[in-house]
């Protein structure tokens, strides 16, 4: 058991630390600013006039994106759905909506591949992780990207061995943050007990999802976009990564 010291604030009998990765451990903003404009003129060149409306959807407005907007919180699936029904608006079937929304993001995906490049791990991220797995603490990602791309970051900036769990989006069917059953998913898969883990992320869903579960603790990542974040859900709001320290 460990005590993990943030700020002024301490958490105590602690075994296992889990991250988001999109806008914790992965600067993903600029990536995420590209993706949605890609997106959005992909399905305006199919369905006229929706692509102003999809930008908005997507939490993107002039140069700014918004650090709690659907594409920097939501998985790829409500991502989908949003940008569906916006389709749908125009008086195109549900089936042939999905269908153009489900095309326009494949393509714009193949321009921004690999992910992993184009999200560069931040700095003070890796020593952190460094720092929790000589102390012995069980470290893991769980994130509302795809597995795949968790596996692929996991891999391109040489984290693998600091990591005991690594959680995407469709690894167990029909689980979506913030469903609490994920986090007492991957404590399982560790041995842990959810009051002896924290959650470290940017967005409400993972301190929800975290707080639901009975997890030992939420930490805000504040040091993920370039318009301050606060989440009222999180035990402490921290800056950078190096505040996260082994008491």
């Amino acid at each position: 058991m460990v005590t993990i010291q943030c700020g002024e604030k301490s958490f105590s009998n602690i075994q296992a630390v889990f991250f988001d990765k999109d806008g914790t451990l992965a600067n993903s903003e600029a990536f995420l600013r590209s993706l949605g404009q890609k997106r959005s003129r992909l399905v305006d060149a199919r369905v006229p006039g929706v692509q102003e409306p999809l930008l908005m959807a997507f939490g993107l407005e002039t140069s700014t994106l918004n650090p709690k907007g659907l594409i920097a919180v939501g998985g790829r699936r409500d991502n989908e759905i949003a940008a569906a029904a916006y389709i749908a608006e125009t008086g195109r079937d549900w089936v042939e909506a999905l269908e153009i929304a489900q095309t326009a993001f494949q393509e714009a995906d193949g321009y921004l591949q690999p992910k992993a490049v184009h999200t560069p791990l931040f700095a003070g991220c890796l020593e952190t992780l460094r720092s929790l797995s000589k102390a012995g603490l069980k470290l893991g990602i769980i994130s509302s990207d795809t597995l795949e791309n968790v596996r692929s970051f996991a891999q391109t900036y040489q984290l693998t061995d600091y990591l005991q769990l690594q959680w995407g989006e469709g690894l167990e069917s029909g689980l979506r943050k913030p469903d609490p059953e994920i986090f007492h998913s991957a404590c399982q898969k560790l041995g842990v007990s959810p009051n002896a883990a924290l959650m470290i992320g940017d967005a409400a869903t993972d301190m929800n999802m975290a707080r639901a579960a009975g997890a030992g603790g939420c930490i805000g990542a504040g040091w993920g976009w370039s318009q301050p974040i606060t989440l009222a859900q999180a035990d402490v709001m921290l800056e950078q990564p190096a505040q996260i320290q082994v008491d």
